[in-house]
């Protein structure tokens, strides 16, 4: 169980990395989700709660309760594509010491993201492993949406750059095809964006721009093709153009979307940063050094604790602390303390939400902690997360005890 007495250890990276390995490992990368809920069996034994009113109260219940009842409720585990794209780019950051089947678990993770490929699509898409409510409609199974596709062309775009497989290339140029022909969108001034997460829904959701943008820029340098650069310059510079004075994002423009958190604004960060060297342009660093700037200032406590919003610590979510720890590396050229502020956000996140087991808690809150495990929320993220730090300091095996507090008291 997670160390929460009055003694903190100080731990080493490689060896939580090996054992959140091989926990997911033995799951066979398969896991629950915050937002699986219409996974249930019960909505088709019981078609009279398959309702608007019944899929959100569910799907918000199973995802604020402290104890897991997925199983009871006949909701299976999934492997995610989104998961299996994090898990893909983990292995190929780690070394074969760290992982002495390397190319194999590499291969694999091709093979199962090629096959979990959106069905009746002619492009080379990704949906979720379970159906959402949004605002106004169920989004099916393994139904194509803009994020999911753009983390897995990403990751097919690592493999393809390490291991030059040309299929991996194949894939990822056919997802950023699906985007521009199916998702991008303008009213012919200065507004344009990508739709999700339905092509139908002309969203101004900023990170999504930026996401999508990036991948653009990144499949243009290896095609060189203008029809990518120009769409992702173009939503670029209108997300650009609703950052703050403070440097800070809403996440998105319409009414309900006025708020500003943690692993968006990272993504916002790091896909920024993206799209500067792949488009070969300075037209965004001062965007990048400003927001990243708020993200260190408002989203960091001083234990190493990280804020899920950017004026309130509650909660501490798992996902917040993986982007985080993502994000000081990815931009550890900004400020040269980067490296020494992920190390201790792993720390904290070691002593306060992690499982012997082999895995991490879902969230930290002001009165308990949610223990419950997540397999994309949770360990693919923190997987990335941890693989990418122990690139960056290469921490040998020293464990330490140190006297202090804990903060967080399970449920």
């Amino acid at each position: 169980m997670a160390n929460n007495n009055s003694s903190r250890t100080e731990y080493n990276v490689s060896d939580p990395l090996r054992k959140l390995l091989a926990y997911c490992r033995q799951n066979d990368w398969a896991g629950h989700d915050p937002y699986d809920a219409l996974n249930s069996k019960l909505f088709d034994t019981f078609p009279i709660l398959d309702s608007k009113i019944s899929r959100v109260v569910m799907t918000q219940a199973l995802k604020r309760s402290p104890v897991n009842v997925r199983g009871l409720l006949g909701i299976p585990k999934t492997q995610n594509p989104k998961a299996l794209a994090l898990f893909l780019s983990s292995f190929l950051r780690m070394s074969s010491e760290d992982l002495s089947d390397r190319e194999d678990l590499i291969k694999k993770m091709i093979r199962l993201i090629a096959a979990k490929r959106s069905p009746g699509v002619s492009y080379w898409c990704w949906g979720y492993s379970f159906p959402w409510q949004t605002r106004k409609e169920v989004v099916p199974t393994g139904a194509p949406n803009l994020v999911c596709t753009t983390f897995v062309a990403l990751s097919l775009l690592d493999a393809y750059d390490k291991i030059g497989d040309p299929q991996c290339l194949v894939m990822a140029v056919s997802a950023t095809e699906y985007i521009v022909n199916e998702l991008y969108w303008t009213d012919g001034g200065t507004v344009a964006g990508f739709s999700y997460p339905q092509p139908s829904v002309r969203s101004q959701t900023h990170n999504v721009n930026f996401l999508a943008a990036a991948l653009l820029c990144r499949v243009y340098r290896h095609t060189a093709h203008e029809k990518f650069l120009g769409p992702a310059l173009r939503v670029t510079r209108y997300s650009v153009s609703k950052q703050r004075a403070d440097g800070s994002w809403d996440y998105g423009e319409a009414p309900w979307q006025h708020w500003i958190d943690n692993f968006h604004t990272g993504y916002n960060l790091r896909a920024l940063q993206s799209i500067c060297r792949y488009a070969e342009t300075t037209e965004f660093e001062s965007c990048v050094r400003r927001g990243f700037e708020f993200y260190r200032t408002h989203f960091f406590r001083e234990d190493g604790a990280v804020r899920y919003f950017h004026d309130r610590t509650y909660p501490i979510d798992i996902h917040c602390v993986a982007e985080s720890i993502i994000t000081l590396v990815a931009l550890k050229d900004i400020n040269p303390d980067n490296i020494a502020l992920a190390r201790s956000v792993f720390q904290w996140v070691m002593n306060h939400m992690w499982d012997d087991r082999g895995y991490f808690y879902y969230r930290v809150l002001r009165s308990c902690t949610i223990r419950t495990s997540y397999m994309r929320w949770s360990q693919a993220w923190m997987l990335l997360a941890v693989s990418m730090l122990l690139s960056e300091t290469g921490e040998a095996n020293h464990p330490q005890v140190h006297d202090s507090a804990a903060l967080a008291q399970a449920c």
